[in-house]
Protein backbone atom coordinates (compact mmCIF):
# COMPACT_ATOMS: atom_id res chain seq x y z
CA UNK A 1 0.00 0.00 0.00
CA UNK A 2 1.14 3.59 -0.86
CA UNK A 3 1.80 6.01 1.75
CA UNK A 4 -0.69 8.69 2.09
CA UNK A 5 -0.56 12.25 3.86
CA UNK A 6 -2.99 12.63 7.56
CA UNK A 7 -5.57 15.15 6.90
CA UNK A 8 -4.94 16.33 10.91
CA UNK A 9 -1.24 15.77 11.09
CA UNK A 10 0.39 15.95 7.66
CA UNK A 11 2.33 12.39 8.89
CA UNK A 12 2.37 10.12 5.95
CA UNK A 13 1.25 6.86 6.96
CA UNK A 14 -0.34 3.51 5.14
CA UNK A 15 -3.78 2.62 4.85
CA UNK A 16 -5.40 -0.10 6.27
CA UNK A 17 -6.14 -2.46 3.65
CA UNK A 18 -9.63 -2.87 5.30
CA UNK A 19 -10.31 1.14 4.94
CA UNK A 20 -9.09 2.09 1.42
CA UNK A 21 -10.69 5.33 2.08
CA UNK A 22 -8.50 5.73 5.26
CA UNK A 23 -7.86 9.60 5.42
CA UNK A 24 -6.57 10.05 8.97
CA UNK A 25 -3.74 8.19 10.47
CA UNK A 26 -4.24 6.84 14.27
CA UNK A 27 -2.78 8.37 16.66
CA UNK A 28 -4.98 10.14 19.44
CA UNK A 29 -5.57 13.53 18.07
CA UNK A 30 -6.05 12.39 14.50
CA UNK A 31 -8.72 9.89 15.64
CA UNK A 32 -10.70 12.87 17.71
CA UNK A 33 -10.60 14.93 14.61
CA UNK A 34 -12.05 12.39 12.14
CA UNK A 35 -14.59 11.77 14.60
CA UNK A 36 -15.25 15.29 14.79
CA UNK A 37 -14.80 16.25 11.25
CA UNK A 38 -17.74 13.26 10.64
CA UNK A 39 -19.89 14.40 13.53
CA UNK A 40 -19.66 17.83 11.83
CA UNK A 41 -20.96 16.21 8.19
CA UNK A 42 -23.56 14.22 10.02
CA UNK A 43 -24.87 17.03 11.37
CA UNK A 44 -25.03 18.68 8.27
CA UNK A 45 -26.79 16.37 6.44
CA UNK A 46 -28.53 14.21 8.59
CA UNK A 47 -32.01 16.29 10.00
CA UNK A 48 -32.65 13.24 12.16
CA UNK A 49 -29.64 12.97 13.46
CA UNK A 50 -29.27 16.65 14.23
CA UNK A 51 -32.66 16.39 16.23
CA UNK A 52 -32.04 13.44 17.98
CA UNK A 53 -28.56 15.47 18.88
CA UNK A 54 -30.53 18.50 20.27
CA UNK A 55 -33.18 16.88 22.37
CA UNK A 56 -30.11 14.61 24.05
CA UNK A 57 -28.65 17.92 24.65
CA UNK A 58 -32.09 19.52 26.47
CA UNK A 59 -32.42 15.81 27.96
CA UNK A 60 -28.66 16.44 29.89
CA UNK A 61 -29.65 20.12 30.32
CA UNK A 62 -32.84 19.28 32.75
CA UNK A 63 -30.77 16.95 34.05
CA UNK A 64 -27.95 19.30 35.47
CA UNK A 65 -29.80 22.64 36.16
CA UNK A 66 -27.56 25.48 36.76
CA UNK A 67 -24.40 23.70 35.11
CA UNK A 68 -23.97 26.17 32.95
CA UNK A 69 -23.89 29.18 35.67
CA UNK A 70 -21.83 27.31 38.04
CA UNK A 71 -19.07 26.77 34.86
CA UNK A 72 -19.32 30.65 34.06
CA UNK A 73 -18.67 32.01 37.30
CA UNK A 74 -15.75 29.00 37.72
CA UNK A 75 -14.31 30.04 34.07
CA UNK A 76 -15.13 34.29 33.45
CA UNK A 77 -12.23 34.34 31.22
CA UNK A 78 -13.92 31.96 29.25
CA UNK A 79 -17.38 33.49 29.61
CA UNK A 80 -15.95 36.65 28.87
CA UNK A 81 -14.41 34.94 25.45
CA UNK A 82 -17.44 33.58 24.71
CA UNK A 83 -19.71 37.20 24.84
CA UNK A 84 -16.95 38.48 22.78
CA UNK A 85 -17.62 35.63 19.68
CA UNK A 86 -21.20 36.25 20.60
CA UNK A 87 -21.06 39.79 19.65
CA UNK A 88 -19.10 39.13 16.36
CA UNK A 89 -21.72 36.33 15.47
CA UNK A 90 -24.82 38.80 16.00
CA UNK A 91 -22.45 41.60 13.64
CA UNK A 92 -22.16 38.83 10.70
CA UNK A 93 -25.41 37.97 11.06
CA UNK A 94 -27.34 41.58 11.01
CA UNK A 95 -25.00 42.05 8.01
CA UNK A 96 -25.88 39.05 6.06
CA UNK A 97 -29.74 40.11 7.05
CA UNK A 98 -28.56 43.51 5.91
CA UNK A 99 -29.66 45.08 9.17
CA UNK A 100 -27.52 47.64 11.43
CA UNK A 101 -25.30 45.38 13.79
CA UNK A 102 -27.11 45.37 17.24
CA UNK A 103 -25.28 47.27 20.03
CA UNK A 104 -24.45 44.60 22.28
CA UNK A 105 -27.71 43.22 23.62
CA UNK A 106 -28.56 39.78 23.72
CA UNK A 107 -31.47 38.80 25.59
CA UNK A 108 -32.01 36.32 28.23
CA UNK A 109 -35.14 33.37 27.86
CA UNK A 110 -36.89 35.19 30.85
CA UNK A 111 -36.38 38.41 29.17
CA UNK A 112 -39.95 38.57 28.23
CA UNK A 113 -41.53 37.41 31.04
CA UNK A 114 -44.12 40.21 33.53
CA UNK A 115 -43.29 39.73 37.04
CA UNK A 116 -46.32 40.72 39.59
CA UNK A 117 -47.00 43.51 36.96
CA UNK A 118 -49.64 43.50 34.41
CA UNK A 119 -47.62 45.33 30.97
CA UNK A 120 -49.36 48.16 28.96
CA UNK A 121 -48.59 49.66 25.66
CA UNK A 122 -46.90 48.66 22.77
CA UNK A 123 -45.20 45.01 21.98
CA UNK A 124 -43.44 44.13 19.06
CA UNK A 125 -40.67 41.68 18.18
CA UNK A 126 -36.91 43.14 19.11
CA UNK A 127 -35.03 42.92 15.61
CA UNK A 128 -31.32 41.76 18.23
CA UNK A 129 -30.65 38.20 18.61
CA UNK A 130 -33.24 37.08 21.18
CA UNK A 131 -34.28 32.97 22.63
CA UNK A 132 -37.34 32.57 23.18
CA UNK A 133 -39.64 35.10 22.21
CA UNK A 134 -38.24 38.10 23.89
CA UNK A 135 -40.54 41.09 23.75
CA UNK A 136 -39.83 45.34 23.60
CA UNK A 137 -42.19 46.61 25.78
CA UNK A 138 -43.60 50.77 25.89
CA UNK A 139 -45.39 51.41 29.13
CA UNK A 140 -46.77 54.54 29.22
CA UNK A 141 -48.05 56.05 32.45
CA UNK A 142 -51.60 57.00 32.61
CA UNK A 143 -52.44 60.06 34.11
CA UNK A 144 -55.97 60.47 34.65
CA UNK A 145 -58.09 57.53 36.26
CA UNK A 146 -61.43 56.14 34.03
CA UNK A 147 -64.62 54.60 35.51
Amino acid sequence: MEEVPCCQCGVFFKRSPRHKGQNYCMQPECRKARKAAWKREKMRLDEQFRLNHHLSHQKWARGHPGYWKAYRLDHPDKAERNRQLQLIRNRKRARKQGASPPAGVIAKVDASKPYKFKPIGQYYLVPVIAKVDALNVRIYEVTALYP
